[in-house]
């Protein structure tokens, strides 16, 4: 059994020099055999493997004089760079995902990978981890990554200043089979996060006090960075030797960003922990059409705090370990739209129209408690887990 686990680290400043370096090394890299690629496939109609990207690099690249920085870091970090790149490039010509676009500086989305060399290699100790050509690093949540487990593979990554790693360990055992009860239907949604049948609702953590408060701080911290951004362009100069505010303005606004994200998924979490804590037998959930909820600019960001997508995957995984099956029903499944009572289907449900009112048998409720009791009564679906 694969299990991942991801924290935070506390590197000296030796090895945080060591992981921006790394870091720096990948990204530019993948942006390299990006760009290569595209002028191979437009002059010829060919596509460069990370195999043969990688002898480019090693015999004409690497030994010119103003690239040999790149042979300071692991260079089993740097292949796996292109290796992420050639697997972009075959999601691409799959149709299953868009054109490979650079990687950024700014978006901190590039992780290092550390293979394990020796036997010694990512062993795990109560407060510390031994990441391989970086050493012995502290932990900032101690006891969090099992002692005893083998791992397989780590990545180390960094944001906002902040530096983490994560690791896949293999645990021995299987998961945990607990009794099950009946099974509930859970509606999600922007008003609330999620209604399921047995009666519990989650709100909408964005409309919190602490949630609006980050957002007010971070929307002065970006007009602020704006401004300094308006008087370099003006050719004014700085009042600090090369722009250093502009690098604070900068880690002002990547922190309050990474803590909204932090909250929010934090939220997230508690929900599917309190789903999976009653023991269900199932859990059935409608599919999304997000990208046409997003197209409409009232509720876009409304639709895109929520993270419907990551609020699955949580609850993908939580199932998986007590056994819970999850049923999916299709898109235009009438889960609104349709008496819980005696299946009755309207014709027109307005977004205005929260209480649900049948016109056959006069039964009324809530409109999304409703949509979730249909949800748990369907009988055409897609089991996911």
């Amino acid at each position: 059994m694969l299990r991942g686990f991801k924290t935070e680290i506390y590197p000296t400043l030796e090895q945080a020099d060591k992981i921006n370096r790394t870091i720096g090394t990948c990204r530019f890299i993948y942006n390299l055999y990006l760009a290569k690629n595209k002028e191979q496939y437009e002059k010829d109609q060919t596509f460069i493997t990370a195999n043969d990207f990688s002898k480019l690099v090693n015999h004409e690249i690497s030994v010119q004089e103003e690239y040999k920085w790149m042979k300071e870091v692991s260079s089993k970090a740097v292949k796996q760079a292109m290796v992420n790149g050639e697997k972009a490039f075959k999601k691409f010509f799959k149709g299953l995902a868009k054109y490979p676009c650079f990687k950024k500086k700014k978006d901190q989305d590039v992780k290092a990978y550390f293979p394990k060399n020796n036997k010694t290699d990512w062993t795990v100790e109560r407060h510390r981890i031994k990441v391989p050509t970086l050493g012995w690093i502290r932990l900032k949540e101690k006891g969090y990554v099992p002692i005893n487990a083998k791992v397989r593979s780590g990545t180390v990554s960094q944001k906002a200043g902040r530096y983490f790693v994560s690791v896949l360990i293999e645990i021995q055992g299987s998961y945990e089979q607990v009794e099950l009860g009946d099974g509930i239907g859970i509606d999600v949604g922007v008003k609330d996060f999620v209604i399921a049948s047995d009666g519990q609702v989650f709100g909408n953590i964005n409309k919190t006090s602490a949630i609006k408060r980050t957002e007010k701080r971070l929307k002065r911290a970006q007009r602020a960075l704006s401004r300094k951004y308006e008087q370099r362009k003006r050719g004014e100069t700085s009042a600090t030797y090369r722009g250093s505010n502009i690098h604070k303005g900068v880690l002002r606004v990547q922190t309050l960003q990474m803590r909204l994200a932090t909250m929010r998924s934090a939220y997230r979490s508690y929900v599917v922990s309190m789903l999976v804590k009653t023991k269900p037998a199932f859990i059935t959930l409608e599919k999304l059409n997000i990208k046409g909820m997003v197209r409409n600019r009232q509720i876009a960001r409304a639709v895109s705090n929520q993270g419907f997508y990551d609020f699955k995957l949580k609850l993908l995984s939580a199932c998986r370990k007590y056994g819970i099956e999850v049923r999916e029903v299709d898109v235009f499944y009438p889960s609104s739209k349709m008496c819980s009572g005696c299946g009755h289907k309207k014709v027109k449900l307005s977004l205005s129209e929260r209480t649900f009112t049948c016109e056959n048998c006069g039964s009324s409720l809530d409109r999304d408690l409703n949509a979730s009791l249909n949800l748990k009564q369907a009988t055409e679906y897609t089991v996911l887990l």
